[in-house]
């Protein structure tokens, strides 16, 4: 079963993703979510999911140090982790690499720009 995790502090976000993941119907799909950097670093360290869409300002830790504990800390390098956020300077696309990010998707973002990345993650057939 392929699982993804949303973590984003706003909850029309997180709902629009969720809508949007399911609308692609990717078989075997299980949808996690978390509205802050805590409960994210849970769920992953339990989960394992293979995609992390993660936002940068979170409450509690941000995305930034989510990310550079579970691919740097934890060495999950295994993880595909997407930020998503509304912070699109160069510094902050640098500091996501820094910290481990595979991909950078800036706020507002396309319905086609989420599918296309979570099949070209999860594989053609999934």
């Amino acid at each position: 079963m392929h699982k993804i995790l949303i973590v984003d502090d706003d909850p029309l976000i997180r709902l629009l993703l969720e809508e949007i993941l399911s609308d692609v119907r990717v078989r075997n799909i299980r949808i996690f979510s978390a509205d802050n950097g805590h409960t994210a670093a849970e769920i992953i360290q339990r989960e394992a999911p293979e995609i992390v869409f993660l936002d940068v300002m979170l409450p509690g830790i941000n995305g930034f140090e989510v990310c550079n504990m579970i691919k740097n800390t934890l060495k999950m390098n295994n993880i595909y982790i997407i930020m998503l956020t509304a912070k699109g300077q160069e510094l902050d696309k640098q500091k996501a690499k820094d910290s481990g990010a595979d991909f950078y998707i800036t706020k507002p973002f396309t319905i086609q720009d989420v599918i296309r990345k979570v099949k070209e993650v999860l594989g053609p057939d999934s």
